[in-house]
């Protein structure tokens, strides 16, 4: 079909601490759910296929290291979440698999391009809270605390 997309199938899991975000992890999109407290997410990762990429969000850098034994030769691990401890990769994974790994705080303007190309084909939508204005310090407060349940919003009029 001229001007069609083609976007491949991907497998996606979705790694987290506990049983408790395994149906919102498959209601966002994630075909797997692998409980780190309960499996070895480098072993899972293996047993699906291997992961292409990994996408690092956790607070606790650290928590990314045994998913890196589960990346295929030529995988990807991005850093977005900001922790105080440092992401272990062996010198082995970086020359004889070829894995690399990156980070952004931000991003750069081509990755939001390509995310927004990404969410036209796919139904992404983004998940927020909305708080009016006057309580900034109300949300402000929820989220230093880690209650916000993804991005809080302020809006202002009606």
């Amino acid at each position: 079909m001229r001007g069609a997309h083609h976007v491949r199938s991907v497998a996606q899991a979705a790694i987290d601490r506990g049983v408790d975000k395994a149906e919102l992890s498959k209601q966002l999109g994630a075909h797997h759910y692998i409980d780190s407290k309960a499996a070895d997410p480098g072993e899972v990762l293996k047993e699906l296929g291997g992961a292409t990429l990994i996408v690092n969000t956790a607070p606790i850098s650290s928590a990314a290291a045994p998913a890196v034994a589960g990346m295929k030769p030529g995988g990807t691990l991005i850093a977005l979440g900001v922790g105080d401890d440092n992401i272990e990769v062996s010198a082995t994974d970086l020359i004889f698999r070829n894995v690399t790994a990156s980070g952004s705080l931000t991003g750069l303007p081509s990755t939001a391009d390509a995310t927004l190309k990404f969410s036209v084909l796919t139904p992404v939508a983004a998940m927020i809270e909305t708080m009016p204005l006057e309580r900034a310090p109300e949300a402000y407060d929820r989220m230093m605390k880690g209650d916000a349940r993804f991005r809080i919003v302020l809006t202002m009029g009606a």
